[in-house]
C-alpha cells in the first residue's frame, strides 16, 4: 500500500494485504510515526498534511499517542526542524479546527497527560514550547509542578529556557523577577526580559528599579557578575549610560513614573548640566537667561547636583564668565574659588557684565533680510484668515520649522509651541498653543484645515531640515494633525541634500567641516557663508510674549532655508547636485519619497583633497592609526575592513587621556629623534586574507558581529606587527597603552571634539558627522586624511578584535576540525536549520569576485599541527578558541572553496566570498584601482612579508 493513501476503510479496519499495521487504529502510534516517517523524507508535504490529518482523527486518544512519539525519539530536542515538532503543531491545528477529539477541560485524563508533558517542556526547544502549552492546556495545569520545571532549568543554568517557559506558562508572578532577569541582564538579553515582564506592570516597577540599583555611583557590575562564574556574559554592555538609556526608554515606553530611578534620572540631569556648561562656558551658544533658567531648573535643591554644578564652572579657565555665571545663578561667595569670588564682588560693584553686547558679532552670523514689519504673529482664527491667501499661493516656495521648549527630563520631546512658516519676503509665526485649543474652537479649525492645504498642495514646495521629524512633532503636539506626514506632497528636506553634500565631500570653500557649528547652521555656512545664531536655540518657546531675540532667531531659522534652496537651485554644480532639484527631491514626482538628487557624472571622481600646498600627504591604509569615540564602532568596523587599525575608546573612559596619550608620545619621539609626521611613520607588514564572509558564533558575548547585527565588544588592538607565533595577548589593553607605543589620529563627535583638538594638535583629530551612516562616515574620514585603500587592504585586519594575522586552513582540515566539535557537515533532524538554509543557497554557487576580476594571493601562514593547543575544542596554543559554531554545512561543501582563514586574535573563521565584491563596491569612490575611483585602474599589490 502507498504510504499516501487511506490507511484503511471509513470504519478504521485496515486494508487487505496491509502488512505495515494500521497507522490510524489507535493501537500503535509509533507505526503511524513510522508512516509519517516515509513522507517526511520524501518531502510530500501535502500528503503528509493529509495522512495526519487522518491518523489523528483516527486514534483514539490523540495526545497519548503524541506524547509516546515524543518521548520514543529524541529528534526533536535539536534545534533544526524534525518530524516531532512538525506533528505537534499540526497536532494544535486539528485540535482547534476540531478535526480530532480532545480531553475536555479538568478531566482526570488530561491530568495525567499534562504531568507528563511538563517533563518534555524542559527539553523542548523554544518552537515547540507554546504548541505544547496549547495542546495540554497548561495554563490550566498546577503550578507546583510547572514551578518546579522553571526552577530547575534556573539552577543548571539554562537561563534562558528558564525565562521563555516562564513566559508562555504566565508563570511570572510567581517567580522573582530579579533571579529570573538577573542572569539574562548581564548575558545582554535584554529584549528577553522585557517580553518577560510585558504585561504585568509591578514587574516592570521591580525590574527598573533593579537596572536604577547598577547604576548609582560606585556600583560594581563586575560584584554581582561573580555569582554566575559559569556564565559567558557581556559586561560591556551594562556601563551606567547604556543602562541609563534603555531604563529612560522603559519608562517612556511603559509610561512609568521616573521617581522609581533616581539614580538614572540624577544621573541625566548631570550629564544635562555639562551640556548647558559647554554650551555656555565653551561655545557661548546660549543666553544668560535661558542658562541659567535650565540649570536652576536642573539642580533644584538636590545638594549633589550643586557640588557638580560647582565643580563644572571652577573648572573653567575663564574667571570673568565664570564668575557672570555664578551672579546669574545667586551662587554664595563662600563656595567660589577666591578668585572667583574676587571677580563677582567687582561685578556687583560695577554692576557690569562679562559678555560682549549682543550687537557685537552680528557680522559673523546669518541675518534676516527682511524688514522687521514683514515678521507676523499669528494667534487667532482672525490672523489666520488675514494672511491665508499669501500662505497658500499656488507655485510659490515655503519653508516650515517647528521650535518647542527644550527639555532635560525623562518623559520624551515635550509639545511644539511655535510653527515658523516662510514665503519669498515674509515670515509668519503661528503661536501653536493658542491655535490648536481647544480642539473644536474656531481657531483650531482654521489651523487645522490651513495646514492641510498647505501640506497637500503639490504646487507648493515645502522645504525643512529634518522635515518628517517635524512633522511627527506636531502630530504629537496636535492629535487633529497626526496624518500631517502622510497628508505631505511637494517637498524638500534640505537635510537629505546637505548629507549629500557630505558624502560627496565638498564643504564650501574655507568652511572646516570637522569643527565649528553643526546641522542646519553648517549648511547655512556652507552655502551663504556664515552660520546661524543659535543664542536663543534653547530659551523658553512656551513663554509669552516672545522676546525680539526670539522672534529674530525663530524668523532667520526659516527664513534661511528659502536663501539656501535658492542658491542651491542656482548652481547645483557647485554642491555636486542634480540640475533638477526641486523635481529630483519632490514626492509623487520622478524621485521617491525621502530619494537623494544623483551626483553629477562630471563629479564621478571628485578631488580627494586640496590641491597645492595644503594637499595632505598621502598615506597608505596600513600605515594609519586611528582611536575611535565608543559612539564610533560602526566607523570602527568599516575602517577595519580597509585595513586600517583602529582602536575603540573603552565605553566610559575619558576623552582626555587620548589627548595626554598623544602629548607623551610626540614628547618621546621627539627625544627620540623619530617624526611623528605622516610620511616619517613607519609602515607595518601585515597579513591579509582574501575577501572574506564572516562566521556569526552562537555563543553569546563571543565578541563578533554579524553585518546586520549590534556593535560587537572590543577586545583588543594589534597596532603594530605582532611578534608572537599566533596573534595577540589575550588582554584588552586600555587606549593609554596603546598611545604610549605608537601615535594615533583621533576620531570622536560631540562635545569632546573642542577640547582635544587644543591638546592634541592640528591635524590629529577630527569630528565625525554622526547624521551620516558607517560607510558615509569611513569615506569622509578617507578622504579628509588622504588614505591610499587598495583591493589588497581589504580585510587585511579583524573587524572584531584588530587583529592583522590569520592562519590558513585547509577545506579539509576545517571539515576535521567543525566535526570535532560536533557540528556535523550535513544537516540532520537535530542540526541547525540556519545551517541547513545556507546549505540550500550555497551549495552548487562559486566564490564572487571583486569588481574587475580582482582576486588575492595571501601569504598566510599555515595552520600546523603544533599550533593547536587542542582539537576539541579547537583551541590555538595562547588559548585563542576558534569559532567554529557558526560555520555552515552548506559552506564546507561550497564548490571551488579550498581554504579557511582563522583570526589569531579572536578566533573568528573567515572564507572567500561575495563579501568582498560588496565591500569593493560600497568604497569604489575610494577604492584605488576600480573604474570610476580616484585613481586610474591598476592591479592589487602583493601582501608584503612579514619583517
Amino acid at each position: 500500500m502507498d504510504a499516501g493513501d487511506p490507511a484503511g476503510d471509513a470504519a478504521g479496519e485496515p486494508a487487505a494485504g496491509d502488512t505495515a499495521g494500521d497507522p490510524a487504529g489507535g493501537r500503535d502510534p509509533l507505526l503511524f510515526l513510522q508512516t509519517l516517517q516515509t513522507l517526511w523524507s520524501t518531502q510530500e508535504l501535502g500528503q503528509l498534511r493529509e495522512e495526519a490529518q487522518r491518523g489523528f482523527a483516527a486514534l483514539e486518544d490523540p495526545l497519548a499517542a503524541l506524547l509516546d512519539m515524543l518521548d520514543s525519539s529524541r529528534g526533536w530536542r535539536g534545534k533544526g526542524p524534525s518530524l516531532e515538532a512538525w506533528v505537534t503543531r499540526d497536532l494544535k491545528r486539528c485540535l482547534q479546527a476540531q478535526l480530532c477529539p480532545g480531553p475536555a477541560r479538568g478531566s482526570p485524563g488530561l491530568k495525567q497527560l499534562q504531568a507528563r508533558a511538563v517533563k518534555l517542556l524542559a527539553e523542548s526547544p523554544p518552537g515547540l514550547i507554546e504548541p505544547l502549552v496549547s495542546i495540554f492546556q497548561l495554563q490550566d495545569a498546577d503550578r507546583s509542578p510547572l514551578l518546579a520545571q522553571v526552577h530547575r532549568l534556573h539552577q543548571e543554568g539554562k537561563f534562558k529556557e528558564a525565562i521563555v517557559l516562564g513566559a508562555k506558562l504566565r508563570l511570572q508572578a510567581d517567580l522573582d523577577v530579579e533571579k529570573m532577569c538577573l542572569p539574562l541582564l548581564l548575558q545582554d538579553k535584554a529584549d528577553l526580559v522585557e517580553r518577560y515582564v510585558d504585561g504585568f506592570p509591578d514587574l516592570q516597577r521591580r525590574l527598573l528599579a533593579l537596572m536604577d540599583s547598577w547604576c548609582q555611583p560606585g556600583f560594581d557590575i563586575r560584584v554581582v557578575a561573580r555569582r554566575y562564574p559559569q556564565t559567558t556574559l557581556r559586561l560591556e554592555r551594562l556601563s551606567p549610560r547604556a543602562l541609563g538609556r534603555q531604563v529612560l526608554r522603559l519608562l517612556e515606553q511603559h509610561g512609568l513614573d521616573p521617581d522609581l530611578c533616581p539614580n538614572v534620572i540624577t544621573q541625566q540631569r548631570l550629564a544635562a548640566l555639562r551640556y548647558l556648561c559647554y554650551k555656555r562656558l565653551v561655545e557661548r551658544s546660549v543666553s544668560r537667561e535661558s542658562w541659567a533658567e535650565h540649570v536652576q531648573g536642573l539642580v533644584g535643591q538636590d545638594q549633589w547636583l550643586q557640588e557638580q554644578l560647582l565643580q563644572l564652572l571652577t573648572s573653567h579657565d575663564n574667571t570673568a564668565l565664570v564668575a557672570q555665571c555664578a551672579l546669574d545663578l545667586l551662587l554664595p561667595e563662600e563656595r567660589l574659588p577666591a578668585s572667583v569670588a574676587a571677580e563677582l564682588r567687582q561685578l556687583r560693584i560695577q554692576e557690569r557684565t562679562a559678555e560682549a553686547p549682543p550687537e557685537d558679532g552680528k557680522d559673523d552670523h546669518y541675518q534676516l533680510p527682511i524688514p522687521r514689519e514683514h515678521l507676523h504673529f499669528l494667534a487667532s482664527w482672525e490672523d489666520l484668515a488675514r494672511h491665508q491667501e499669501e500662505l497658500l499661493q499656488p507655485g510659490q516656495v515655503v519653508g516650515m520649522d517647528l521650535e518647542w521648549r527644550p527639555s532635560f527630563g525623562a518623559g520624551g520631546r515635550p509639545r511644539a509651541s511655535l510653527m515658523q512658516v516662510a514665503v519669498e519676503g515674509r515670515v509668519f509665526l503661528l503661536d501653536l498653543p493658542r491655535l490648536s485649543s481647544p480642539a473644536g474652537g474656531q481657531a483650531a479649525q482654521a489651523f487645522f484645515r490651513l495646514v492641510s492645504r498647505l501640506l497637500a498642495d503639490p504646487s507648493i514646495t515645502k522645504l525643512g531640515y529634518g522635515l518628517a521629524g517635524d512633522l511627527r512633532s506636531l502630530g504629537a503636539s496636535c492629535p487633529a494633525l497626526a496624518q500631517a506626514e502622510k497628508q505631505l506632497r511637494g517637498s524638500v528636506d534640505l537635510l537629505q541634500v546637505h548629507r549629500q553634500m557630505r558624502a560627496a565631500d565638498r564643504p564650501a570653500p574655507g568652511v572646516d567641516g570637522a569643527a565649528g557649528p553643526r546641522g542646519l547652521s553648517l549648511l547655512v555656512q556652507q552655502v551663504l557663508g556664515k552660520p546661524l545664531d543659535k543664542v536663543q536655540q534653547l530659551s523658553n518657546w512656551d513663554r509669552r510674549p516672545l522676546c525680539e531675540g526670539q522672534l529674530v532667531y525663530a524668523a532667520a531659522d526659516v527664513y534661511c532655508l528659502l536663501e539656501v534652496y535658492w542658491a542651491l537651485c542656482r548652481e547645483p554644480a557647485r554642491f555636486h547636485l542634480s540640475g533638477d532639484l526641486a523635481r529630483s527631491l519632490r514626492r509623487g514626482e520622478r524621485a521617491g519619497p525621502g530619494e537623494l538628487p544623483p551626483l553629477q557624472k562630471a563629479s564621478t571622481s571628485p578631488q580627494q583633497v586640496p590641491a597645492g600646498e595644503d594637499a595632505a600627504p598621502e598615506v597608505p591604509a596600513r600605515a594609519f592609526r586611528v582611536v575611535c569615540d565608543s559612539m564610533l564602532q560602526g566607523l570602527a568596523r568599516r575602517l577595519r575592513c580597509l585595513g586600517i587599525d583602529v582602536l575603540v575608546l573603552a565605553t566610559g573612559e575619558d576623552h582626555r587621556r587620548a589627548a595626554e596619550k598623544r602629548k607623551a608620545i610626540i614628547r618621546l619621539k621627539a627625544q627620540e629623534g623619530f617624526s611623528v609626521g605622516r610620511r616619517a611613520r613607519r609602515r607595518t607588514s601585515i597579513q591579509q586574507p582574501p575577501g572574506l564572509d564572516p562566521v556569526a558564533p552562537k555563543e553569546p558575548g563571543s565578541g563578533f558581529v554579524t553585518r546586520a547585527g549590534p556593535p560587537a565588544p572590543e577586545h583588543r588592538s594589534t597596532g603594530g606587527p605582532v611578534r608572537e607565533p599566533l596573534g595577540p595577548a589575550r588582554s584588552h589593553p586600555t587606549e593609554l597603552s596603546v598611545a604610549r607605543q605608537e601615535g594615533r589620529v583621533i576620531l570622536t563627535s560631540g562635545l569632546p571634539y573642542h577640547k582635544l583638538r587644543a591638546q592634541v594638535g592640528a591635524g590629529r583629530c577630527l569630528s565625525v558627522d554622526c547624521s551620516l551612516k558607517a560607510r558615509q562616515q569611513a569615506t569622509a574620514v578617507i578622504r579628509h586624511f588622504n588614505v591610499r585603500v587598495t583591493h589588497s587592504d581589504i580585510f587585511s585586519r579583524c573587524q572584531a578584535c584588530n587583529c592583522h594575522q590569520y592562519l590558513k586552513v585547509s577545506k579539509d582540515v576545517m571539515k576535521q576540525l567543525v566535526w570535532l566539535s560536533g557540528h556535523p557537515e550535513g544537516p540532520s533532524g537535530t542540526g541547525d536549520e540556519a545551517a541547513q538554509i545556507e546549505d540550500e543557497r550555497e551549495t552548487g554557487s562559486a566564490p564572487e569576485e571583486a569588481p574587475g576580476g580582482c582576486t588575492y594571493e595571501p601569504s598566510c601562514r599555515w595552520l600546523e599541527e603544533e599550533d593547536l593547543q587542542s582539537r576539541v575544542p579547537a583551541t590555538l596554543g595562547d588559548g585563542t578558541r576558534l569559532q567554529l559554531s557558526g560555520v555552515p554545512a552548506g559552506v564546507l561543501r561550497r564548490p571551488g572553496l579550498r581554504h579557511f582563514y582563522c583570526c589569531t586574535g579572536c578566533g573568528k573563521v573567515f572564507w572567500e566570498g561575495s563579501h568582498l565584491g560588496r565591500v569593493a563596491e560600497n568604497f569604489r569612490e575610494v577604492l584605488e584601482g576600480v573604474p570610476g575611483s580616484r585613481e586610474p585602474s591598476r592591479a592589487p599589490s602583493p601582501a608584503s612579508s612579514p619583517s
